[in-house]
């Protein structure tokens, strides 16, 4: 089973961990699209899936536990040297592929521009040296404090409630359909519920080694990060993945008709 490495993530795990359900899976961690590559292959049955990979890969969601916000969740962050209106050229950490497309939907939709997407590893600076603006996601984003920033934030997740008044899910626990088996969503619910019943230790144990300040993981995870997911997240995921369909739809008829347009 493969659960993404960064510190959201750890409730999730945390009864997989440490609760009843230690042993009962066999856990690698990894970024979010190196998860999806790993279940695409067949290399994990079970895996924390990034919301854009549902429309890829044939695998069943575990309905109950994942990550969403609802409202600004401060670990994805568009950061802009320029005015978004006016961004032509985004540098985006490809760890995950939801986040990405997140930023073009809001870019496009609420924003009216439809940048270059040019793939960067993690480091702020360096992304921003030869582009408009840079998405950085995660414990990266953790550690960067925006409003110390000579540059602007967007906050993606207060973004998308701005457009859609709906929560944003970035990732579900999800299975290779042939692997799935009754139970696997109680189990996967009850590891998260242990997770968030023990948010203090957590932080003590995960936050320094992360480089992330206790007081920002602390609300961080009992204020920012959706664990246990309801009908409005999976409404905001549906409609999540639609936009992201209408989009990638226009992108091929821009194709078609000659013009250019980011991808």
């Amino acid at each position: 089973m493969c659960a993404v490495s960064y510190l959201n993530t750890v409730p999730l795990v945390w009864g997989m961990l440490h609760g009843a359900q230690r042993g009962e899976f066999e856990l690698e961690f990894a970024v979010p699209s190196r998860c999806a590559d790993r279940l695409a292959a067949g290399a994990v049955d079970i895996g924390i899936v990034p919301s854009i990979e549902l429309e890829r890969l044939p695998l069943e969601i575990l309905r109950g536990a994942g990550i969403a916000c609802r409202g600004a969740i401060r670990s994805i962050l568009l950061i802009s040297k320029v005015p978004p209106e006016r961004i032509q050229t985004l540098a985006a950490d490809t760890s995950s592929r939801t986040s990405i497309m997140l930023a073009r939907i809001i870019l496009a939709e609420r924003y009216g521009v439809r940048p270059r997407i040019e793939p960067r590893p993690p480091e702020l600076e360096a992304m921003l040296e030869g582009a408009d603006a840079a998405v950085i996601i995660g414990d990266p984003a953790l550690r960067v404090e925006p409003a110390a920033l000579p540059w602007q934030a967007l906050d993606l997740g207060e973004e998308w409630l701005a457009l859609t008044g709906l929560p944003m899910v970035f990732a579900v626990w999800a299975a290779r359909r042939e692997r799935y088996r009754a139970g696997l969503e109680e189990a996967f619910l009850d590891s998260c519920r242990y997770g968030r019943a023990h948010l203090d230790e957590i932080v003590q144990q995960e936050a320094g080694p992360r480089g992330i300040p206790e007081a920002l993981a602390r609300e961080y995870l009992s204020e920012r990060v959706v664990h246990e997911l309801g009908e409005e997240e999976y409404r905001g995921l549906a409609e999540f993945l639609a936009r992201a369909r209408r989009l990638r739809e226009e992108d091929r008829d821009a194709v078609g008709s000659g013009s250019s347009r980011a991808v």
